[in-house]
């Protein structure tokens, strides 16, 4: 017998110049070609810096006001994309799509280890339980490789990669959607900002036009002219644009925490929002081409699709399982410590043919599994467009009402305006009661935020029915 002592220092010696060998491998191996490319641009474009400061970035002391920033509509949604989390979520979950296939296309490639094994045995010793395999033991160091390529699969594998394609096309199709979703809620968000300011302007003018008509009627109550009753009437309504003003500061104060939420910033931010008008157009008559229209382009249709072939393809797969699987084998290697009824190397090579007979009827279920699942993926499908269709014929509704409504409100605020005047004028002439003036001041007040809000509304439904057809 070897004695022991020697024995290990063998193995011992073969270990460290195997894993010296493995490490200069290892070393020379070159980059994968789609992975580290894709990752890394996709974490350069996520780091790129944004016009304005990150934000976990503080701004001062609490209390501080915030700092104003300069912003168009078009600079939002680029910031946006570059800043929103969800946004890099959902890009990040498409690259891991991608890898998923990488990990399945790797079944076409040979798979290669390397074995390093020691045994120390009994003399005469015989393995006589456990197994039906050689009982006869040797004491023994030796290093080698094992190698094995698929050679056919019927398909099989093929099937696989081809589904986890289609899954990540459909991981892809997800992360536009997502895209789109947000740069709909960030238009929304600038719109509403810009509605929001809108409003503010016309609680300001309303509060100052009131306080004039206060002064005024004060005057002319001091000097016996009016009654007590009228300056009440006054003041009241002084007092209801002051809490119309109050609403309108707190509304776009909200509407600015909404758009800096959606960009990103959790720190108190004002943003002086830059209104682009354009010229303002009728929406498409034609509703039947924007259904149509959106079946092609919407996203999420279009990744419903890709996971329907991703399940069909899965479910041929499922079905080539029944399949044999033919590989070859191969392996070499040297036993440096060894019995002398040993030889001091080993190779073999030969062909595997693996048949599937009995496994408790594991195949067939996963095959009507992946049946069930195709068909569940197909009626989610029917479901969408039917979804699609309505949105695409309610935004289609909505964008109409808000054009019809820039006439509406236009001749509803030039009639307030000359109501109020004859109201005004009625009333300094003694001809009617301060009843009337206040009533013709509510009516304009109201038609000029009804106004100031409609051309705001509009462009919103309009970006809305874009989202629905063929995207922002």
């Amino acid at each position: 017998m070897i004695p022991k002592l020697a024995l290990l220092s063998c193995f011992v010696a073969l270990t460290t110049l195997c894993m010296g060998q493995s490490a200069v491998a290892v070393q020379s191996l070159p980059d994968a070609p789609e992975a580290s490319s894709a990752v890394h641009s996709e974490t350069q474009t996520a780091a790129q810096p944004s016009p304005i400061p990150p934000a976990s970035h503080s701004n001062g002391p609490a209390g501080q006001a915030a700092t104003r920033v300069r912003l168009t509509l078009k600079e939002a949604e680029t910031l946006v994309i570059k800043t929103n989390p969800q946004i890099t979520a959902a890009r990040l979950q498409a690259l891991a799509a991608q890898q998923v296939t990488r990990e399945t296309r790797s079944g076409y490639w040979p798979t290669a280890t390397a074995n390093l094994t020691a045994v120390d045995s009994e003399a005469n010793s015989r393995i006589a339980a456990g197994g039906l395999n050689n009982p006869i033991i040797f004491e023994r160091a030796a290093g080698g490789a094992a190698v094995s390529q698929l050679i056919t699969d019927f398909g099989h594998t093929k099937n696989l990669v081809a589904s986890a394609n289609f899954s990540a096309k459909a991981e892809d199709q997800n992360a536009l959607a997502t895209r789109e979703q947000i740069l709909l809620a960030v238009d929304q968000a600038f719109y509403g900002v810009l509605q929001a300011q809108a409003v503010l302007r016309v609680a300001d003018e309303t509060v100052a036009n009131r306080q004039v008509v206060v002064d005024q009627v004060q005057a002319l109550t001091k000097s016996l002219l009016k009654s007590e009753l009228d300056l009440s009437f006054a003041q009241v309504n002084l007092a209801q644009a002051k809490l119309l003003l109050l609403d309108a500061q707190n509304n776009e104060k909200g509407a600015q925490a909404a758009l800096a939420a959606l960009l990103g910033y959790v720190t108190p931010w004002q943003f002086d929002v830059v209104d682009e008008p354009a010229a303002t157009s009728a929406p498409p008559t034609n509703l039947d081409d924007l259904i149509q229209q959106a079946f092609v382009y919407r996203p999420e249709l279009q990744a419903i699709n890709f996971q329907y072939q991703s399940a069909e393809k899965l479910k041929t797969a499922a079905r080539d399982s029944f399949f044999p699987t033919i590989a070859a084998l191969g392996a070499v290697g040297g036993t440096p410590v060894r019995d002398y009824h040993l030889s001091p190397w080993y190779g073999a090579a030969g062909v595997n043919m693996e048949i599937p007979v009995f496994n408790g009827f594991l195949f067939s279920a996963r095959e009507k599994e992946a049946d069930l699942r195709a068909q569940a993926v197909r009626q989610r499908s029917i479901d969408l467009r039917n979804t699609i269709a309505r949105d695409v014929r309610t935004s289609w509704l909505n964008a109409n009402t808000a054009y019809d409504r820039l006439d509406v409100t236009n001749q509803l605020l030039k009639q307030a305006n000359l109501a109020l005047d004859l109201a005004q004028t009625r009333y300094k002439l003694g001809l009617s009661s301060i009843v009337e003036l206040s009533q013709a001041q509510l009516q304009q007040t109201q038609a000029e935020i009804t106004e100031s809000q409609a051309g705001y509304e509009y462009r919103m439904a309009a970006a809305i029915l874009r989202y629905q057809t063929s995207g922002l």
